[in-house]
């Protein structure tokens, strides 16, 4: 019948591109295969990464670097940085509470962060140590190294100085006073002289910013150290009145002669030869008066004080 030829006709054609397809199915899946053991592994999502544990975390690091994925590691140490970042901070916090005001808190935690990167590159977790232990003394070593890199004095002179501190509070709690220079001297087991050396060596200076506060609160009206510092080329008030003072009071018994050339000797500053041309006596008279003059005032500042002792 035509309709049955026609059926047969169709399902052996179904039937053959049924066997043609089941024949090319196998050949897809090694092509696949071997197309996806060329590729490279993907890096994931940055907000994947920073969701998972620190552990797993540390765990794609290690595999980032043996697969020699530089931009997968870099990304991943950037995490692995931001993850403890606390903790170098907390970590320049303690230290800045031992240095001076000068040092900036900044500045510590910058160089902490260098450290923790050097530790998260040196870090290896096969070896079962914990991260957070192995990291704290890299990040404080260099935190110490950047100050001491920075420190104009020696570190010599800073162990000197330490410990002969040291030495002087452990005598001070056992004496319950300040020690005399011969204890200190027993203590350290120094002689008189080499302990007079040890702490001229070790009194090294300070250097303070002068735009620092004088006092610990960092207000607006707060005096700067800049405002208390003595100017030693400006006129003393206080200091001039003693001095005319005392001038009065020494020349009230010399003549006017002999009273113009102190003056003029040790107030204005004139040498004898200057005095001498103002008088119209040469020099050697001058300073004739001037020693007849001192020898005076001694003999009465002596005859004073023997009658403030008696």
């Amino acid at each position: 019948m035509p309709t049955t030829k026609k059926s047969t006709y169709e399902f052996v054609q179904q039937a053959t591109i049924v066997t043609t397809a089941e024949e090319s199915a196998p050949t897809t899946p090694k092509a696949t295969t071997r197309r996806e053991k060329t590729m490279e592994p993907r890096p994931m999502d940055e907000p994947a990464i920073e969701a998972l544990p620190t552990e797993e975390i540390w765990a794609h690091y290690s595999a980032a670097r043996k697969g020699k994925t530089p931009q997968q590691v870099e990304h991943i140490r950037n995490v692995l940085m931001e993850r403890h970042y606390p903790l170098v901070r907390y970590i320049a916090e303690r230290l800045l509470q031992t240095l001076p005001k000068s040092i900036e808190l900044d500045d510590l935690v910058s160089a902490g962060l260098f450290g923790l990167m050097d530790a998260i590159r040196g870090f290896e977790p096969e070896r079962g140590i914990k991260f957070k232990t192995y990291c704290t003394t890299r990040i404080r070593g260099s935190i110490l190294d950047q100050l001491r890199s920075q420190d104009w004095v020696p570190r010599l002179v800073r162990l000197k100085a330490s410990k002969i501190e040291r030495a002087l509070q452990r005598l001070i709690g056992q004496f319950g006073r300040e020690p005399t220079h011969a204890e200190l001297a027993s203590e350290l087991e120094l002689e008189h002289g080499e302990l007079s050396l040890e702490i001229a060596s070790a009194s090294a200076k300070s250097m303070y910013s002068l735009s620092d506060k004088w006092e610990d609160r960092d207000e607006d009206g707060s005096m700067e150290k800049v405002d208390v510092l003595e100017d030693r080329k400006s006129v003393d008030p206080i200091g001039d009145l003693n001095r005319e003072d005392m001038m009065s009071f020494i020349c009230r018994s010399l003549t006017g002669k002999e009273r113009f050339i102190i003056e003029q000797y040790y107030q204005v500053g004139h040498t004898m030869r200057e005095i001498g041309e103002m008088l119209s006596l040469t020099e050697s008279r001058v300073c004739q008066i001037h020693s007849n003059v001192m020898l005076r005032l001694k003999s009465l500042f002596n005859a004073k004080q023997d009658t403030l002792l008696m």
